[in-house]
């Protein structure tokens, strides 16, 4: 079973102490095992994945995984390179398209790392409707959230809210506090203990599936809301 190794995170520490493109380029050979074997570790865990959710089972790692390099065209004076290692397992078929839909994310930073999914500002037609779904079959979430396997590992939904209520709801909906969201996140944070033991791979699906039933029921709401007003 593919594990994290420890020069990984050796590696991603020394980054955030030295983040410029001279130190970058003398530590080449190190980035490219740590990108290498963080690739093989999503490979492995795919099919995991998909033995609860098989919408997944047509990615790959060489899809699902982050570039390192940040995006310097609007924050030139932000450090050139992301001190992470991420990737997002979803259902959606082009790379551009990866948060159209809730998946599996995975976030490999020493004293960071995280296991978490969801929504994360989702665009106006998709939030519109998953307020939408929320309306209508409040009840479904509440008992997803409110799960003894869901709450084991996430506690509760996160995420930025509206000050006051949307649009098109009353302030004064029996469901608000689950409308007001603006993104709508499960996160499960691991030690860096967890993401070296030999069974993180295993912990990982076992967490994910847990968040299974939280990404069908935002991803469900694109398939009956999504195209209608």
């Amino acid at each position: 079973m593919k594990t994290i190794p420890q020069t990984t995170l050796q590696f991603l520490s020394d980054l955030k102490t030295n983040n410029n493109r001279d130190w970058f380029d003398d530590h080449k050979p190190r980035y490219k095992k740590a990108k290498r074997e963080f690739e093989q570790f999503i490979d492995e865990l795919i099919p995991s994945i998909g033995s609860f959710d098989p919408t997944i089972t047509h990615q790959t790692a060489k899809r699902s995984v982050f570039r390192i390099y940040r995006d310097m065209r609007f924050n030139p004076d932000k450090p050139p390179y992301k001190t992470n290692l991420g990737a997002h397992i979803t259902s959606a078929d082009k790379s551009s398209d990866i948060h159209s839909r809730a998946g599996y994310y995975i976030h490999i930073e020493p004293g960071k790392s995280m296991l978490a999914g969801g929504a994360y500002r989702p665009k106006g037609d998709w939030l519109k409707a998953i307020r939408k779904h929320i309306d209508e079959n409040a009840g479904e979430l509440k008992k997803v959230i409110n799960s003894e396997s869901f709450r084991k590992y996430f506690g509760e939904i996160e995420g930025e809210m509206l000050k006051t209520s949307p649009r098109a709801y009353s302030i004064d909906h029996p469901e608000i506090e689950l409308l007001r969201y603006k993104s709508f996140l499960a996160t499960h944070r691991v030690s860096d203990e967890q993401v070296l033991d030999e069974n993180f791979l295993n912990y990982c699906a076992e967490v994910f599936k847990a968040l299974y039933p939280f990404d069908q029921f935002l991803n469900r709401s694109i398939d009956l809301y999504a195209s209608t007003d």
